[in-house]
């Protein structure tokens, strides 16, 4: 879920560029309905999901939903992409993993002061071109050189 912060610094950046943000929530599956209804108005351009574990888990009902109502959306994670979302940037999901080993030290005793510090340094830009071209948008030449990925 977005802290308020967070949601305060992307309604001043979108403003900028003069742009509108609307924060849509959904905490159940039977609110997608909602969220995608209120995204057909006219003006609503884009679907910007939130990293959140329910989201994650709903990935997959997420991409689909967003290809079937040609809204072009992005995501954190490539499994969104991959079944039909526009675009993933953030970092891979398996690099979570970290925090189970971590996690499995302190339980075996381990000092959390005396771990060393872990960064996430890779970021990915995974950029599906088949729901592009459904969507009728033309991805820029140097983005796609960007990618990580480019599913077509």
């Amino acid at each position: 879920m977005l802290t308020e912060p967070a949601i305060n610094d992307a309604q001043a950046a979108t403003r900028r560029l003069g742009l509108k943000f609307e924060v849509l929530r959904a905490s159940t599956e039977r609110d997608f309905d909602t969220v995608f209804k209120t995204l057909a108005r006219p003006g609503a351009g884009a679907l910007v999901i939130d990293t959140d574990a329910f989201f994650i888990g709903q990935s997959k009902q997420l991409g689909a939903l967003a290809l079937a109502h040609a809204v072009p959306s992005i995501f954190q994670y490539r499994q969104f992409v991959a079944e039909g979302g526009l675009m993933s940037y953030g970092t891979p999901i398996e690099t979570y993993s970290l925090t189970g080993v971590y996690t499995g030290r302190v339980l075996k005793g381990e000092r959390p002061a005396d771990l060393p510090v872990q960064q996430i340094t890779k970021i990915e830009l995974i950029i599906n071109l088949k729901t592009a071209k459904i969507l009728g948008l033309n991805i820029p030449l140097p983005l796609l050189g960007r990618a990580d990925e480019v599913i077509e």
